[in-house]
């Protein structure tokens, strides 16, 4: 699975300096300001940099990607996997977003977003997984063509480079990939890494004791059950790989791939055409607070993430009607749905105390900062801590948690049927398919084993040592609106996200919780834990609910706010992901999924990159 531990250390250096030798597609503004390019794609995440290099592909094709973000390629900081949350909050990395106050519980949240070229997929927590193939046909059966499982598999197969690990490790940990269908030879490197702990494997088999079984096909469409996920992980250096590894770095020499970074996009331009559409004809962006423009000579993609790209239609002025006045921005095409639907994957912790007595590595001792640079100088020779990642995960049905699973379906169906004539367009339908799922054993509800301290009210005693369980809900009823309140493109638009606006979530969340405190007294686990810290022995069940609304937290893997729907049922962009009314702007992020999935969503962000290059590709020219 790796590399000599002696050779590590040079192998890594040796690629930095190749990467830094090689000729690089970072451009200045001068470089861009007034002149054409075929495709401009703003936004260099996770979807832009892989949409940009499959285009580039064409040597006849150019493109330039506006990042308004850093390059910060070949940065530690970001490399090095196993670092959770230390980029959170750092204006380097993050563009830290906040929420309003929710509702429900009257709490703020931060929505960290990756700034920098590679996005979030920079500085997420480097888990591969996949939706259950009913999750991906269910976005087809709302009016999508094409947008399925089977294309789901094809495209995400392209970024896929899977390398197993050795026979010994799959043996250690009871692997078996005979079932999986997991691409080999795509550019993003996924593996697993290369310390796990043993008590990994007792955690696990306190899932099976509860209940759960071991997941058939956890890549291949049925995570339902526990296993042991792989990460975005070089084997060879132990650093992490993302978008800019995998689809940056090995094409910057292209002379038809330009990248411009530190420029923030203000808005696009358009022209209505013979048709009645609108037709984009350049991009508006600053760089150092000085405005310029860039021109499309095809179209203009826009790739900023589910929070940032309905506030460029806004300020483009495509959106609500309402809004636009609000704001003062003309109207140039009313698209209600910009902004709406939007929806959210959420966690709440189950904090333990290990026993002392207890061998199981945590991230907990990193807190010292002796010890977190000794394994800072250990990771430099391939070990050490931060060789470790999350791996250990189990997705689950509602009634393998909870007998109360008939009830919560039964008032769900009641109070969508008492309130349907209330629903915005096309909300019906999805909910619909929600109740479906929710009553017929699809995997929603998502368990994770963080090793350490994570999201606890308490504060971790010095020389103690802690397991987060993590409760993950992944079909969420509640729907929240991102909005521009200003016509200030540097102004974050208003970010409401509705948490727990729907009952039914805060009860399904509710029995998952339950359900991960009776874990720490099953075994194994049970024989790792001194306490459990929170909630705490003096909450009993009946006080979960209001412990779930004080203490969750959110993934941040926001979709919905620009949906592939159809237009009368508040959609923005077509299965051909052009905005409706508009002839050559097109949307390629996670913000056009329009029904949440059961996984971590970088595969699928990936995933519409891959497929929307080859619609792109297919298309005829204006």
């Amino acid at each position: 699975m790796s590399a000599p531990l002696d050779s590590i250390a040079n192998q890594f250096a040796q690629l930095s300096v190749e990467s830094a030798a090689q000729p690089s597609a970072i451009v200045s503004v001068d470089d861009v300001t007034n002149k054409f390019f075929d495709y401009v794609i703003c936004g260099g995440g996770t979807a832009g940099l892989t949409l940009a290099a499959r285009l580039t592909e064409d040597p006849a094709v150019s493109v330039l990607v506006l990042e308004a973000g850093d390059a910060n390629i070949d940065d530690p900081e970001l490399l090095r996997p196993a670092s959770y949350g230390k980029h959170f909050g750092n204006a380097n990395y993050d563009w830290h977003h906040q929420t309003k106050k929710s509702k429900v519980t009257q709490r703020e949240f931060s929505w960290s977003r990756g700034k920098g070229l590679g996005g979030s997929s920079a500085i997420n927590f480097l888990v591969w997984s996949k939706p259950p193939v009913r999750d991906l046909n269910d976005i087809e059966n709302l009016g999508n063509p094409g947008w399925n499982w089977e294309n789901f598999q094809k495209y995400v197969a392209r970024t896929e480079g899977f390398i197993a690990p050795s026979d010994d490790f799959q043996k250690k940990h009871n692997m078996n990939f005979d079932s999986w269908s997991i691409g080999k030879e795509g550019p993003l490197k996924i593996t697993y890494p290369k310390t796990v702990d043993p008590g990994e494997l007792k955690v696990q088999q306190t899932l099976f004791n509860a209940g759960l079984p071991a997941a058939p096909n956890p890549l291949s469409g049925d995570p339902k059950g526990a296993y042991f996920a792989p990460n975005t992980y070089d084997p060879t250096t132990h650093t992490r790989t993302y978008s800019t590894t995998a689809f940056y770095t090995p094409n910057a020499s292209r002379p038809n791939f330009k990248v411009l970074t530190s420029a923030h996009v203000q808005k696009i331009s358009t022209r209505e055409t013979l048709n009645g559409n609108l037709t984009a004809v350049g991009v508006e962006f600053k760089v150092a607070g000085k405005s310029y423009v860039v021109n499309a000579g095809r179209e203009v993609i826009l790739a900023a993430g589910s929070l940032k790209t309905p506030q460029i239609l806004e300020l483009s002025g495509i959106g609500s009607k309402e809004v636009l006045h609000k704001i003062g921005v003309p109207v140039r095409l009313e698209l209600p749905g910009v902004g709406e639907n939007i929806q959210e994957h959420m966690i709440c912790p189950v904090n333990f105390e290990l026993r002392d007595d207890v061998s199981y590595e945590t991230l907990c001792v990193l807190n010292d900062p002796d010890v977190a640079k000794k394994h800072t100088e250990l990771h430099a020779s391939g070990s050490g801590l931060f060789t470790t990642g999350l791996v250990g995960f189990a997705f689950a049905s509602l009634d393998q948690i909870s007998p109360r699973a008939d009830e919560i379906v039964r008032n769900a169906k009641e109070h969508i049927a008492k309130n349907a004539d209330s629903f915005p367009p096309g909300l019906l339908e999805q909910y619909k398919i929600q109740i479906e799922r929710l009553g017929t054993g699809s995997p929603a509800c998502e368990f994770i084993n963080f090793p350490g301290l994570l999201m606890s009210p308490t504060p971790a005693e010095k020389g103690k040592r802690y397991l987060t369980m993590l409760s993950g809900m992944n079909h969420c009823f509640s729907r929240g609106s991102i909005h521009a309140t200003s016509d200030d493109p540097a102004k974050d638009p208003e970010f409401d996200p509705q948490y727990l606006d729907q009952q039914v979530d805060l009860d399904v969340w509710s029995e998952m919780v339950k359900f991960a405190r009776k874990l720490g007294r099953t075994a194994p686990m049970k024989d790792l834990i001194a306490r459990e810290v929170t909630p705490g022995p003096d909450v009993d069940d009946s006080e979960v609910p209001e412990f779930v609304k004080a203490h969750f937290g959110t993934t941040w893997h926001t979709v919905g706010s620009c949906s592939m729907l159809p237009k009368e049922d508040n959609g923005v962009v077509d299965p051909q992901l052009k905005v409706y009314g508009t002839n050559n702007i097109r949307i390629v992020d996670l913000s056009v999924i329009p029904l949440h999935f059961a996984a971590h969503s970088q595969s699928v962000v990936y995933a519409v990159a891959e497929q929307a290059a080859d619609i792109i590709k297919a298309s005829p020219l204006l």
